[in-house]
């Protein structure tokens, strides 16, 4: 896949968990942020994709500034490059929506004022994804037969390069504000089964592991790694290993 469209899919994937995270005190790296949040039951408070649409809000009293600052910084990351591509190769007739509407502060109304950036960052990466694509920009054959220009041109090489720097960024600012990004984080208990060194290993492509040191020697009930040196609790065998441990992360789905 292409790498700008692999960066803005994960921004758009992992958005919601950002909001929600602005709204959520900061917490320790352990449990993984994700695990934590699927087995617990009952919180309407996660149900942040509910929300449209998936707009940074003002927040009087956020509770994590750190998540706060990042989701500021990947919006006007986003938003900037948007207004770049668009000024360079949108050729939309008006009140085409597939259009990008630059911010206009003089407008007489918020909505023309904040122009598409009112729809929030999920469309602005839909819309960039489009350009990067070269989505609509062959001519377009009207009702009467004739051909009409295309709404928008290829993007030339150095905005496609812009495109990808800016998407990168952001994509790493959002993993980063989440813990996601590639990551070895001792854990500060030891093995319930030998004693050994837990360590949590997180990465953007996938979700998050732990190993133990004790390899060979650990009776810990999951298989050792490749190289046979460290047990390893993938995804689905994390709940066991949380729970050998005794941490609290509230009420658990059955």
């Amino acid at each position: 896949m292409n790498e700008t469209v692999r960066a803005l899919r994960t921004i758009r994937g992992q958005w919601a968990a950002l909001l929600l995270a602005i709204e959520t005190p900061p917490a320790d790296h352990w449990p993984p942020r994700q695990l934590a949040h699927t087995m617990r039951e009952g919180d309407d408070e996660q149900l942040v994709e509910d929300r449209a649409p998936l707009v940074l809000r003002e927040h009087p009293a956020p509770l994590n500034l750190a998540a706060l600052d990042a989701g500021r910084a990947v919006e006007r990351l986003i938003f900037d490059l948007a207004d770049t591509l668009a000024a360079a190769v949108q050729r939309t007739e008006p009140g085409d929506p597939r259009a990008w509407e630059c911010a206009d502060p003089s407008a007489p109304d918020s909505h023309r004022a904040a122009g598409s950036r009112r729809h929030g960052l999920h469309w602005a990466c839909v819309w960039v994804e489009g350009r990067v694509l070269d989505e609509d920009t062959a001519p377009e054959r009207e009702l009467d037969g004739a051909l009409a220009p295309p709404s928008f041109e290829v993007l030339p090489l150095y905005l496609l390069h812009e495109a990808r720097r800016t998407a990168r960024i952001a994509e790493a600012r959002v993993l980063r504000a989440l813990g996601l990004d590639r990551r070895e984080t001792p854990l500060p208990e030891p093995c319930p089964w030998c004693e050994g060194e837990l360590t949590l290993h997180s990465a953007p492509a996938g979700p998050p592991s732990v190993t133990c040191s004790g390899g060979r020697t650990c009776t810990a009930p999951v298989p050792l790694d490749s190289r046979e040196r460290a047990r390893v609790w993938e995804w689905d065998d994390l709940p066991e290993l949380i729970a050998a441990l005794g941490v609290d992360i509230g009420p658990v789905a059955a």
